[in-house]
C-alpha cells in the first residue's frame, strides 16, 4: 500500500506540532456600560504600520508552509481548473442596434465585455479587464449605458477594493475618454441626457482601505468635464452614516434619491423624487423607518413603487400624484416578493417559495397575465429591459443545472433556449434534496443537500455545511464546477438557509436581527446535528463554511460548539462585534447586529462576538481563517485580531492547526479566477488533510 493511499501523509500533516508566529500584546482597555474588555491586539487594526505587514508575513510563511506540505493539493488545484475551464456567458442587453454581453473563455482571470450587431452582426470586444493590470486584479464593476447608447460609464476596482474610479467610453470609437471620477463608493451611475447622476466620499482622511467612510454625497457629471467641476445635487453633512443613491426612469424625466439610515439601526430607506427640469427633490417618504421603498418606473401619473410597508413579504404599489396618493397593483403574496423589473410594458415580479424562484408577468394596472414556466425547482435572475422591448433574456441555475440563458417572448409568454453552458458535466450523476429540519426553538429551516447518487449515508462522508443567515440575503440554489470535484470525491454540499436571510420575507430575517441573533446560531448547530443524525456524516468528518457575516457564523459556532464539527473556514468574518462599527461602511451593519454604544446590545454582542469567546483547554476544530489585504469592507483587522486570540488562547490546547490565509491583491473576493482557485484548493486541501483523507 502506497503512504498517499494510506490518507498517512494527510495525518502527518495534521499533527504536525505548528509554531505559531509571536503576537505581542498592548495594555489596551475598553469600558463599554461598566464592563471592562481587553483588546490587546489593537495594534492589529493598523493596516499601514510595518508591524502589521511583519505579522502577515510570518503568518502566511506558517500557512503557505503548512499547505505546500499536503501532497495531494497539486492534484485538487488541476481538477479544479479542468472543472472551471467552460466558456460562462452573461445574459445579453440590448441598447440600440447592439447587444452587451460579458464571456470568459474559461480560465481567463476577468470576464471579457463584448457587443454584436444585431442578433447575427458581428462580434466585438468592448473591453477586456484582464489588460488593465499585470495580475489581472482590476475589476471592471460597472457598465451603464447612456439611454441613447452614445456614451457608457465604466467603474474599475482595483486589487478587490471597494473602491471605484469611473471612466466615460465613447461607443462610437469604443475608447475611453478622459473623464475619470475618483473615490466612488455605494454607487451606480444614473443618466440623464449626456450625463449622470453618481455617489461618492470625499478622500479619505487615513487608511483608504481601514478609515470610516462618512458624508455620502451625490454628483452630476457632465460627459467631456473634470470631475472638479461635477454639480453637488445632495449631501446631508448633519447626518454623515446616511447613503445616498441615485437612479432615473427609462424616459429620464426623473431622478430618484433613496436615503437610507441604518448607522442608525433602520433597515428601510425614504425615497425622493427630482423632475429633470428641477433643482430639488421631492419627497414620496419623507422619513426613514424599517419600511424599504424601491422605484420601478415612471406612468403617466405616477411611479410604480414596491414596498413591504405593512407588508413583510413585499408588495407592488402606486403613488399617483395630486391627492391620490397610495394604491395597491399587486397586493402581498405568502411567498416573499424578491424583485420587479419592468420590460415591454409588462411588470416581472420574482416570488421565492421555499427558496426557489417562481416568476409571474403582470399588466401595468397590476393585471396578472401569466407564470414564466422555469425549467426546474432552481434560481432564475434577468428579465428586465426596455418599454418597446418585444422580449427579454433570464438565465436560469440550480446546483445540478449549469447557468443557462433563455429568451422569452413577451408577446407570446415562450422561452427558448438562448445558451447552454458547454461542459463536461453530466447532472443526472448526482442530486440535489431539500430538507427541513428543526431548531433549538422547535423553527422548521429548510437546507439544500447535492452529492452524487448512490451515496451511501454511513456517516463518514466529508461534508461542507455552508451559511449566511443575515441581511435579509437569500441564499438560493446556484451551480458552481469547482464543487464537482468535491462532489466526485463522496463529497456533500449542504446549504442551510436560516434565519436572518429574505427566504421567507422580512419575519424570517427578523428572527435572526439583533437581540435574536442566536436564533441564526442555534440554525446552523441544529443543521450540523441534522446530517449527523441523518448518516450524511458525522463531526469528524464535518467542515464549517461561511463568509463575511456567515464568518461571524463560523466563528460563533466554533465557540460555543468546538465539537460539532473537524474542520471550519470563517471567511472574511465580521470578528469583533464591539468595533466593527468603526472602519469602513462597518457603521451600516447596525441595522442588523445592534451597536456596542447600546447597552442592551452590547450585552448580547459581547456574548457570542467570536473574537471574545475564544476559551482555553478546549479541543477546537482546523480552522483555516481567509482574508486579503484589500478587503475594505470587512476590514482583515477582524480576522487578524481572531488569529491571533485563537493561537494564543486555543492554540496551546489545541492538537489541530489554527491558521490564517491572508491573500495579496484580493479584497472582499477573490479579484481575479486564479486567486479563487488557488483559494478553493487550499480549502479542498485544508479540509481533506485534517479529517485524516487523500485526494484520490
Amino acid at each position: 500500500m502506497s503512504l498517499l493511499s494510506s490518507g498517512l501523509v494527510a495525518e502527518a500533516v495534521q499533527a504536525q506540532k505548528l509554531n505559531y508566529p509571536i503576537t505581542h500584546t498592548v495594555e489596551q482597555i475598553d469600558e463599554y456600560h461598566g464592563v471592562k474588555v481587553a483588546d490587546p491586539f489593537r495594534w492589529l487594526e493598523d493596516d499601514r504600520s510595518e508591524e502589521t505587514e511583519a505579522w502577515v508575513k510570518a503568518q502566511n510563511e506558517l500557512t503557505f508552509d503548512y499547505l505546500d506540505r499536503i501532497s495531494f493539493k497539486g492534484k485538487i488545484y488541476q481538477e479544479l481548473e479542468e472543472a472551471y475551464n467552460y466558456p460562462k456567458y452573461s445574459a445579453p442587453k440590448k441598447k440600440g442596434d447592439y447587444y452587451y454581453f460579458y464571456k470568459n473563455d474559461g480560465l481567463q482571470n476577468q470576464s471579457v465585455l463584448y457587443r454584436q450587431l444585431g442578433e447575427n452582426g458581428t462580434v466585438e470586444v468592448v473591453l477586456d479587464p484582464n489588460a488593465l493590470s499585470a495580475d489581472a486584479t482590476t475589476r471592471l464593476t460597472v457598465f451603464s449605458l447612456s439611454k441613447n447608447g452614445k456614451y457608457a460609464v465604466c467603474g474599475f476596482s482595483k486589487g478587490g477594493s471597494d473602491w471605484q474610479e469611473y471612466r466615460v467610453m465613447n461607443m462610437k470609437t469604443v475608447e475611453l475618454m478622459s473623464d475619470k471620477l475618483e473615490w466612488v463608493k455605494v454607487s451606480g451611475a444614473a443618466w440623464q441626457g449626456d450625463g449622470f447622476y453618481y455617489s461618492r466620499y470625499p478622500k479619505p482622511d487615513g487608511s483608504a482601505l481601514a478609515a470610516k467612510n462618512e458624508n455620502h454625497q451625490v454628483y452630476f457629471h457632465q460627459v467631456g468635464t473634470d470631475q472638479q467641476a461635477d454639480r453637488l445635487v445632495f449631501e446631508d453633512p448633519a447626518n454623515p452614516q446616511r447613503f445616498h443613491t441615485v437612479s432615473t426612469t427609462e424616459d429620464e424625466q426623473f431622478a430618484a434619491l433613496y436615503v437610507s439610515d441604518r448607522g442608525q439601526g433602520k433597515d428601510g430607506n425614504g425615497l425622493w423624487v427630482m423632475a429633470q427640469n428641477e433643482s430639488t427633490f421631492q419627497p414620496i417618504k419623507a422619513e426613514i423607518s424599517d419600511f424599504s421603498y424601491g422605484l420601478i418606473e415612471h406612468v403617466e401619473d405616477g411611479f410604480l413603487i414596491e414596498t413591504n410597508e405593512q407588508a413583510p413579504n413585499g408588495k407592488v404599489m402606486k403613488w399617483s400624484r395630486g391627492d391620490k396618493g397610495w394604491s395597491t397593483l399587486i397586493a402581498e403574496k405568502p411567498e416573499p416578493l424578491q424583485g420587479v423589473g419592468s420590460a415591454g410594458g409588462k411588470l416581472f415580479a420574482s416570488y421565492s417559495k421555499d427558496v426557489t424562484t417562481r416568476i409571474y408577468v403582470y399588466g401595468l394596472t397590476g393585471a396578472l397575465e401569466r407564470e414564466v414556466p422555469l425549467p426546474g425547482l432552481g434560481t432564475a435572475s434577468g428579465f428586465g429591459g426596455e418599454a418597446d422591448d418585444a422580449f427579454v433574456f433570464y438565465t436560469f441555475t440550480s446546483f445540478t443545472y449549469p447557468p443557462t440563458i433563455f429568451r422569452y417572448d413577451i408577446g407570446k409568454g415562450e422561452s427558448t433556449l438562448f445558451k447552454k453552458a458547454e461542459l463536461s458535466f453530466n447532472p443526472e450523476d448526482y442530486q440535489t434534496k431539500q430538507v427541513f429540519f428543526k431548531s433549538k426553538d422547535g423553527t422548521a429551516v429548510p437546507a439544500f443537500i447535492t452529492h452524487k447518487k448512490g451515496l451511501e449515508l454511513d456517516g463518514q462522508n466529508p461534508t461542507i455545511l455552508y451559511g449566511y443567515g443575515g441581511f435579509n440575503i437569500s441564499l438560493t440554489p446556484s451551480f458552481s464546477a469547482t464543487r464537482i470535484p468535491f462532489l466526485n470525491q463522496g463529497g456533500v454540499y449542504v446549504q442551510a438557509n436560516l434565519r436572518g436571510g429574505g427566504e421567507y420575507g422580512e419575519k424570517w430575517h427578523e428572527q435572526g436581527m439583533k437581540l435574536k441573533k442566536q436564533n441564526v446560531f442555534d440554525d446552523f448547530i441544529a443543521a450540523a446535528e441534522y446530517l449527523i443524525e441523518e448518516k450524511y456524516t458525522s463531526s469528524d468528518k464535518l467542515a464549517l463554511q461561511g463568509g463575511s457575516n456567515g464568518g461571524l457564523l463560523v466563528g460563533t459556532v466554533v465557540n460555543q460548539r468546538p465539537d460539532i464539527c473537524r474542520v471550519a473556514f470563517p471567511a472574511v468574518g465580521v470578528m469583533d462585534m464591539l468595533r466593527f462599527h468603526k472602519f469602513t461602511i462597518g457603521w451600516n451593519w447596525i441595522a442588523d447586529y445592534g451597536s456596542s454604544d447600546n447597552a442592551e446590545e452590547f450585552e448580547v454582542l459581547y456574548g457570542y462576538s467570536p473574537l471574545h469567546n475564544i476559551r482555553a483547554n478546549t479541543s477546537y476544530p482546523a480552522v483555516m481563517i481567509t482574508t486579503a489585504d484589500h478587503d475594505d469592507r470587512v476590514v482583515p483587522a477582524h480576522s487578524f485580531k481572531y488569529a491571533a486570540e485563537l493561537q494564543r488562547t486555543a492554540g496551546p490546547g489545541s492538537e489541530r492547526p489554527l491558521l490564517i490565509r491572508i491573500d495579496t491583491n484580493s479584497g472582499h473576493g477573490a479579484s481575479n479566477t486564479k486567486k479563487a482557485l488557488e483559494t478553493q484548493s487550499d480549502i479542498y486541501a485544508f479540509m481533506f488533510s485534517n479529517m485524516g483523507l487523500t485526494w484520490k
